[in-house]
């Protein structure tokens, strides 16, 4: 289902990925609409899909858990199956919170978040390596977070 979206969708989408749990009548208010109008367009875009989810976004260092880890990854193999049981499988991996798949020298880009070295030594080799057709991985940990955002640039 394709969905067309004008100025005024895309202020609101725009006021939703600042803050996802302002109240009807206030994105209303800022995008010149009433209530139910307002109400209508978010209410169609979640329908469309173009509004996945609404989710709380948590700070990693306050939680304790502001290791993070990009790991690069080579399968063993390249079959539809192969790649079709790896993928299925990250999703099982709660450390896992975003799998790419590449162009190049690897096949997938992972990027880990745990509270420590032992426990990404621990996610290695009790979960990641148990992934089927994992052949080579290569680890890179971030010094330091400059930005990470999850708005889209419309």
């Amino acid at each position: 289902m394709s969905i067309s979206l004008d100025e005024i969708d895309l202020k609101i989408l725009r006021i939703l990925q600042e803050s996802a749990d302002m109240n009807i009548n206030d994105i209303a208010a800022k995008v010149g609409l009433s209530h139910t109008p307002c109400w209508r367009r978010i209410r169609k875009m979640h329908d469309s899909g173009v509004i996945q989810s609404q989710v709380c976004k948590l700070n990693s260092e306050k939680v304790g858990l502001d290791v993070s880890i990009f790991v690069f990854l080579r399968l063993d193999t390249h079959s539809s199956q192969a790649l079709d049981s790896f993928e299925k499988s990250t999703k099982s991996v709660p450390e896992i919170m975003q799998c790419y798949t590449m162009s190049g020298e690897f096949d997938y880009l992972l990027r880990i978040v745990v509270a420590t070295v032992r426990d990404y030594e621990k996610t290695v080799k009790g979960k990641l390596l148990q992934l089927p057709h994992v052949g080579m991985m290569n680890s890179h940990f971030a010094l330091s977070e400059i930005k990470n955002s999850s708005a889209l640039p419309i």
